[in-house]
């Protein structure tokens, strides 16, 4: 009996009970009620309330535009979609990075107004002071490391870190710390498998990867990337599911081409 089909609610107990019994993690992002509704009855793990939200939902370039405000307003649609899975919500660019009280005072907004489980924040070592902070206010933290999309402009490009031994091992060091600080998993994004399998195997936390390979304790996608809605982004990656994209265009063309006709609405859809 899997780990995951046992119990009624996901929380992040569940998820370090998944890596001890070698259970995979599935975690995608949602940002709206009825999508989470869809993605928390398929039986998801944990749902990130992402800031990439910014990008998908909004049209920005980066994640960095999006607002405090913005993000709670996100997560409470997700919040009211959902029954079982784990919800962590991004603590965006700006809220966290200056000091440890506002880290503090952004991640109780986020538990107090949305309902959310827990928060997310990259970095390693520079950001450790707040997360000691927020998981000593009893709120659960996910850590992220290597591409950090919110230091986009320090990267300057969004190619796989941590391949030159240096960021490799900072990147080990930062694993152990914010394991230390109390963090309940931590994101890989776009490192080497290698480096990723090493990473999971020397922590008792989860790891969720995303462009990690497949030795993590999980694994992330965004929504908008797997069911085909975006279909601009194709990192090696990612695996399309569908193709909303092309599905829904043929729906409305099919539906300006039947007003048009008159065809629609017909006697049967009419009062």
């Amino acid at each position: 009996m899997s780990v995951n089909k046992e119990i009624k609610k996901v929380t992040t107990n569940t998820l370090l009970k998944m890596k001890a019994a070698g259970e995979k993690i599935t975690m995608l992002t949602a940002y709206d009620f009825s999508f989470a509704k869809i993605i928390d009855g398929a039986g998801i793990d944990v749902i990130l309330v992402g800031d990439s939200a910014s990008n998908v939902m909004a049209g920005h370039e980066t994640t960095l535009p999006i607002t405090l405000d913005q993000m709670i307003y996100h997560a409470s649609s997700v919040i009211r979609g959902v029954h079982r899975c784990l919800v962590v919500v991004d603590l965006p660019f700006g809220s966290y990075q200056s000091n440890s009280d506002i880290a503090l005072a952004s991640a109780v907004r986020i538990m107090k107004e949305t309902g959310g489980h827990s928060i997310k924040l990259e970095g390693g070592e520079e950001v450790l002071d707040s997360i000691k902070k927020i998981v000593s206010a009893g709120i659960p933290v996910m850590g992220h490391l290597g591409l950090t999309p919110q230091s986009i402009y320090r990267f300057g490009t969004y190619t796989v870190r941590a391949k030159e031994e240096d960021e490799a091992n900072k990147l080990r060091r930062d694993a152990k710390l914010l394991e230390e600080a109390g963090c309940f998993a931590i994101v890989l994004e776009k490192i080497p498998a290698a480096l990723a399998k090493e990473v999971s195997e020397s922590i008792s936390i989860p790891t969720i990867g995303i462009g990690a390979g497949g030795n993590c304790d999980g694994q992330v996608l965004v929504m908008h990337d797997m069911l085909g809605i975006n279909t601009e982004f194709k990192p090696r990656f990612l695996r399309q599911y569908l193709n909303i994209h092309e599905q829904a265009t043929k729906a409305v063309q099919q539906y300006i081409s039947d007003v048009k006709a008159k065809d629609f609405p017909n006697e049967n859809e009419q009062y």
